[in-house]
């Protein structure tokens, strides 16, 4: 009879201890589950994240300013295409330039300027060539040796991002100091001329269009 009584009583033993155990197995199973999906909702965020940070770097390389609307959307005068050549060409591709181009043709600074790498250029559009007395204007076009000093003062020997441009001072090619300050996508140079179209990308050079022709010292 004894014996009886203890099988009994283990039977039931057992029978509540196995709907803890599978009870515990479940816990666990549903925390690891859990665990999974969090892990895995995670992994795109971090994702999206990096591609976030990757976008902002591609936005900050863009060009920026009002005049880059004025920009052909293709062909060799294009971001993209003057992109594909250097400074020189590139500019004579760009039409708000022609001037500029003249000038440098006048100067026989093309190959110069082609053949240097790592340059950033402030380019004067043809409204801030025009903002110059004609007769001024003429003048310095036909006295070689000022026009190379004025040219070369336009010209800074690294490439300068715009983060650069926020508070900076740089020698250039005439041998002299230019400063620009600003942030955004709003920049002056020498405390006068204002960037219009910033950030261009050339094979060599990185330019800055400006409004105002730049005056070296002296």
């Amino acid at each position: 009879m004894n014996t009886r009584i203890r099988r009994v009583a283990m039977t039931v033993a057992a029978a509540s201890v196995l709907p803890l155990a599978l009870s515990a197995c479940s816990d666990n199973g549903g925390d690891s589950a859990k665990s999974d999906t969090s892990s895995r909702a995670s992994a795109p965020a971090t994702a999206a994240d990096g591609m976030g940070g990757a976008t902002e770097a591609a936005a900050a390389d863009k060009p920026f300013g009002p005049a880059c609307s004025a920009v052909p959307a293709d062909g060799a005068g294009s971001f993209d295409g003057m992109a594909q050549d250097p400074v020189a060409t590139a500019a004579s591709n760009n039409p708000a330039l022609s001037t500029l181009v003249a000038a440098v043709k006048k100067a026989g600074l093309v190959d110069t300027l082609n053949n240097a790498q790592n340059l950033t250029v402030f380019a004067p559009t043809d409204d801030a060539f025009a903002k110059i007395p004609k007769a001024t204007l003429d003048k310095v076009l036909n006295d070689k040796a000022q026009l190379t000093k004025i040219l070369t003062y336009h010209v800074v020997g690294q490439k300068l991002t715009p983060k650069d441009l926020e508070n900076g001072s740089f020698d250039t090619l005439e041998k002299s100091k230019v400063t620009a300050s600003g942030s955004g996508e709003s920049y002056t140079v020498n405390d006068s001329a204002k960037v219009v179209c910033g950030n261009v990308k050339t094979a060599n050079a990185d330019v800055y269009i400006i409004d105002t022709v730049l005056m070296p010292a002296g």
